[in-house]
């Protein structure tokens, strides 16, 4: 589903204020209108009415008398006077806007004597006047309309401008850096003030919980080392003695394998309690094409009970400046996740040019879902899962965000997965 696109707080307002003042300069035009209308009814009437009343009054007073047209003023329906059709169609009253011969008129209709009479005056180069008018005054609406617009996004443009760069000082932050803050000027309201400080607050009480939980990594990694150490050493110790049975010699080989994965899992959380800077202090420099077949070899023994095979392909000289035993203990946990995931096939272990590590395996494989669960504990910084064995694919997600590695898991067609480590970063030089 597309990401819905948002529109800044400014412009929200700028169009809520325009929207408000268009309605608003809609419904006082359609009022002045309204009222403009009336106030012309009112007059025509009272126009008219007086000149037809006096033209009665001396019709009355003199039989003999006759009205004479004027260029605006005529009256119809006089003895031997033809009313045109469109005139003799009105009822009595005042009617505005009547088209006769081209023009406009308002037309004064009244029976009289058991006669029509008509009287209409021109007001064709009035409605002109009128409709020029109008178009002024909606002209100067829509420009007054226009620059207020502009004045309000510039007045916003200033009173927003607080709040999108504490949003923008905001979205810069980053969780790997340490002591990161928000600051707000000098005119920013208060409530960005509280805003900015609970902010701080959260970024500081989560650096120092940050802090607290590489200390307590770092310290609880280095109090388990000596022991797991002493258990590993014991173990070659008694294995490296004559005369053991071989029940006792595969019980110490299975301790002895059990105290090296805890040996790599302890490297691996003194290496995510560090900064990412401080990594290069601790980095070894080593050929990544010479270490990967020490590592199939030591992973041979899994392969055991299984009709499976472990192929090398030719190796490209790769040289990297990366902690070893993170390297070593990544690349082991991936190959040992392939065997213990196939049943019979072959696995091929495979290092592309850039520092790339492909491995392949011949199933049962992940399915989509399974994938997409990693990667969404990735996502989260989950604290990883351990199936049993080894360090745990999302310990090692963690672990290649941290450093900057690019882990990839896909299935294959039409069963197995591929996993691609990107160890780019780390290469001598780069």
């Amino acid at each position: 589903m597309p990401a819905m696109r948002r529109t800044g707080l400014r412009l929200r307002i700028t169009l809520l204020v325009v929207a408000y003042m268009l309605l608003l300069s809609l419904a006082v035009v359609y009022h002045g209108n309204v009222v403009n209308e009336r106030a012309e009814k009112l007059v025509w009437t009272s126009l008219l009415q007086s000149e037809l009343d006096h033209y009665l009054r001396r019709a009355a007073e003199d039989p003999d008398y006759r009205w004479r047209d004027t260029e605006d003023v005529a009256l119809y329906g006089e003895p031997g006077a033809t009313v045109p059709a469109r005139l003799a169609r009105l009822s009595p009253g005042i009617h505005d806007e009547v088209r006769v011969d081209g023009g406009q008129r308002v037309a004064l209709v009244r029976d009289v004597d058991g006669r029509r009479l008509v009287l209409t005056l021109d007001i064709t180069e009035f409605e002109q006047r009128e409709q020029h008018l109008t178009v002024l005054m909606a002209g100067s609406a829509l420009g007054g309309l226009l620059i207020a617009g502009l004045l309000v996004a510039w007045g916003l443009g200033r009173l927003v401008k607080p709040l999108a760069d504490l949003a923008r000082d905001i979205a810069a932050l980053r969780p790997d850096r340490g002591g990161q803050r928000v600051a707000v000027g000098r005119r920013a309201s208060s409530e960005l003030v509280v805003i900015s400080d609970a902010v701080n607050d959260y970024l500081a009480r989560n650096e120092r919980f940050v802090e607290r939980e590489r200390a307590f990594i770092d310290s609880s990694s280095h109090e388990l080392r000596t022991p797991v150490a002493v258990i590993a050493g014991a173990s070659e110790l008694a294995l490296d003695q004559p005369g053991t049975p071989d029940a006792v010699r595969n019980q110490l080989s299975r301790i002895l394998r059990t105290a090296r994965g805890v040996e790599q899992l302890l490297s691996l959380l003194l290496v995510l309690a560090k900064d990412p800077q401080r990594l290069a202090q601790v980095s070894d420099q080593f050929r990544l094409d010479q270490l990967l077949p020490e590592i199939v070899d030591d992973h041979l023994h899994l392969c055991a009970d299984k009709d499976l095979e472990l192929d090398v392909r030719p190796l490209p000289a790769c040289e990297l400046l990366a902690p070893l035993a993170i390297v070593q203990a990544a690349i082991g946990n991936l190959l040992r996740n392939a065997i213990e995931n196939s049943d019979r096939g072959t696995i091929s272990i495979a290092l592309e040019r850039g520092g790339v590590v492909v491995i392949e395996d011949p199933g049962h494989g992940m399915s989509p879902e399974e994938i997409s669960i990693i990667y969404a504990r990735m996502a989260r910084g989950g604290d990883g899962g351990r199936n049993g064995s080894g360090i745990g694919l999302d310990l090692i997600a963690r672990l290649c965000e941290h450093l900057g590695w690019r882990l990839e898991i896909e299935p294959r067609t039409p069963r197995g997965t591929r996993v691609t480590l990107d160890l780019g970063p780390a290469l001598a030089g780069s």
